[in-house]
């Protein structure tokens, strides 16, 4: 055999077997860059690939720095989606993403204590809250606004709802923004019954008051004879009664703007179940305090709270309550909230929406200005008053200081 024919064939026999090196290492490539794929597809990272052999190193690395690329990625999108998260729940506005069928995605803590629910998983959940409620998650359409009332454990609530459609991946999703809006329509109601009541004592006084004056000069006359005299002593004393029971009303249009200073709550508490002890010991009623927070110090008007826990044990002595307890604590928001529980009749489910409003009452010698003031008063607290529960198990009433 000649160097030629020896050189040609271990030529040949180099190349051939350089290009199954070549055929193989393209092979195995091709396998890692497929596993690398189906693996990122899957959001499965938990991969690498040697670098500690010779052969292939350098194509290992590449992938390796593909696979840390997109780990630090997807670390990066975690990380925002916490702080948007975060960011979401300490917004005072309700947020759910609702898919077509009904499933909630996701829903913001503000949501959750707005609705008084643990968890939103379906807003077929809301059927247990209110009718109307879950109506309004239900048909609420992109663009348009809606308004649902319902009860939770802070009493009566009154939302606005706003919707935008967006699609989520495959997904389309209702997005609804709601705001708890039971504060302004309280506002606004108490302003309206204000205008209404200054306009009609106005009317009532002006026209009263010179009867009441006259029929009291003519009872003075000599001559007048008895009947003519019964007849004008019955007109002065309903003048009278009716000025007077129309001053009372006038109390609501001028509530004196409280002189706040700090004070300890279970002090106050004390002294109105003292000035109130009588008439609860008398009607059979036993009133507590319960201090939930060690040293709730208060600041507000001492004198007008007094006036609305006075109130309170009150109209749950005349509801023949046997066990009376207020109770206070500051909540994680650093907002003071007094409860105040009597096991008195409940108060009708009619009655509950009529209550806070000026000339209603139940009771056949009340006026009807009692609730009406007294939540006026928290209101230039700024705070609220309001029914949280009348049933079997109790009736509550929750002043909350913000």
């Amino acid at each position: 055999m000649s160097h030629l024919t020896i050189i040609f064939i271990v030529l040949t026999t180099a190349a051939i077997t350089a290009v199954i090196a070549s055929f193989l290492t393209s092979r195995k490539m091709r396998g890692k860059v497929a596993y690398m794929l189906d693996a990122l597809e899957d959001k499965e990272l938990n991969f690498r690939f040697d670098e500690k052999r010779l052969r292939g190193r350098k194509f290992n690395r590449t992938l390796n720095r593909l696979r840390n690329i997109f780990d630090k990625e997807r670390h990066e999108i975690i990380e925002q989606e916490k702080y948007f998260g975060l960011m979401l729940d300490h917004v005072k506005t309700g947020i759910a993403v609702i898919e077509e069928d009904g499933r909630v995605t996701y829903s913001n803590n503000t949501a959750l204590s707005l609705l008084g629910i643990a968890t939103f998983g379906h807003i077929r959940q809301l059927r247990a809250v209110s009718d109307s409620l879950y109506g309004a998650f239900h048909t609420i359409a992109d663009g348009s606004e809606e308004r649902a009332s319902y009860y939770n454990e802070s009493g009566k609530m009154t939302i606005s709802l706003t919707a935008s459609e967006a699609t989520i991946g495959k997904e389309k999703v209702r997005i609804i923004a709601f705001n708890d809006i039971s504060s302004e329509i309280a506002e606004n109601e108490q302003q309206s019954w204000s205008k209404l009541i200054r306009v009609l004592t106005h009317e009532i006084m002006n026209t009263i008051t010179p009867i009441a004056s006259l029929s009291e000069t003519l009872l003075n006359f000599e001559g007048v004879n008895t009947d003519v005299k019964n007849g004008l002593s019955t007109i002065s004393q309903s003048s009278k009664g009716l000025i007077k029971f129309v001053e009372s009303y006038r109390n609501l249009t001028r509530v004196a703007p409280p002189v706040k200073r700090a004070f300890y709550l279970r002090e106050l508490a004390e002294r109105v179940i003292g000035l109130t002890r009588e008439q609860a010991v008398m009607s059979g009623a036993t009133c507590t305090y319960e201090e939930k927070s060690e040293d709730i110090i208060l600041y507000a008007d001492e004198g007008q709270i007094t006036q609305i826990l006075i109130n309170l044990i009150r109209n749950a002595v005349q509801a023949e309550a046997r066990t009376i307890v207020i109770s206070a604590q500051i909540t994680a928001s650093e907002q003071t909230v007094i409860n105040v529980y009597n096991n008195g009749t409940p108060i009708s489910r009619e009655s509950q929406d009529e209550i806070f409003v000026p000339f209603f009452t139940t009771k056949q010698e009340g006026t009807g200005i009692g609730l009406s003031l007294s939540r006026q008063i928290m209101r230039l607290h700024n705070g609220t008053l309001v029914l949280t529960r009348s049933d079997d198990k109790g009736t509550i009433f929750t002043l909350t200081f913000k």
